[in-house]
């Protein structure tokens, strides 16, 4: 059984302890976290601490905070010669400290702690700087997994920096939706079937064979009479900019 200590309380760090909770191959045999009052909700469960400099001896040390704060943490752990990985997309892995061994333990998908993540359908993407650390880091994967990846650093940034553009920045235009249909008494829900429908699409076809939409028909009636509906200036930037990728993409 593979003993693991989680650094952080955030969103991933919470769904990976509940991930390796229920694996039969993983033991989470401590928690830290600077404020043990975010870990109030399982100290029935786990040995949580405050105390950096009093760590357990494991296999697996994982940093799961922000960015800025991973390289700080990994210089001050107690120990040297353990492996040690963080849960970032975009982080080097040369970023931690290398009084240990280093490591990138990296699941691609959004974490909200009110919401249930079904980890086996979680990717996972794996980069270690020694062949024997993979193996310990892929044996752990596995356990909680079924999507599990080997990447190096550039694909790994490249991955996130994507879904910034699918996540944040598709929710962003849900926003904007909102704001559009709401303003005119129009009920947002009516399109949560479209939302659905437009990413089962891309689940068997290639973004670039699955788009429709006026842009790409060069539909200048129909373009024309949106951003006359469009009131505000940020929703018709938007507008004009994505109208503009979508015919610099298909060439019209």
């Amino acid at each position: 059984m593979i003993s693991v200590v989680i650094l952080g309380a955030g969103n991933v760090a919470t769904h990976l302890y509940k991930a390796f909770k229920i694996s039969k191959a993983v033991k989470v045999i401590q928690w830290y976290n600077r404020d043990l009052e975010k870990l109030k909700s399982f100290k029935n469960d786990v040995d949580a601490t405050d105390d950096i400099s009093n760590l357990k001896l494991a296999d697996l040390y994982i940093i799961s905070v922000t960015d800025d704060a991973i390289s700080k943490i990994s210089k001050k752990l107690p120990f040297e010669n353990r492996l040690v990985v963080h849960t970032s997309g975009t982080v080097n892995i040369h970023d931690l400290d290398k009084k240990n061994r280093r490591g990138v333990f990296y699941p691609l998908q959004t974490f909200s702690k009110s919401v249930d993540t079904d980890f086996k359908n979680v990717p996972v993407c794996l980069e270690t700087l020694d062949k024997n650390d993979f193996k310990l880091l892929k044996e752990l994967a596995d356990s909680i997994s079924n999507k599990v990846k080997k990447v190096n650093s550039d694909q790994r940034a490249a991955l996130h920096l994507g879904a910034v553009f699918v996540n944040n920045f598709t929710n962003q235009l849900y926003r904007l939706a909102h704001e559009i249909t709401e303003s005119t008494g129009a009920e947002f829900d009516m399109l949560k079937p479209l939302i659905l429908e437009t990413a089962l699409k891309v689940q068997q076809n290639s973004p670039f064979r699955a788009q429709t939409g006026p842009a790409l028909r060069n539909d200048k009636s129909t373009i024309k009479a949106h951003l006359k509906r469009l009131e505000k200036e940020h929703h018709k930037d938007v507008y004009k900019m994505l109208t503009q990728s979508i015919k610099d993409t298909h060439g019209k």
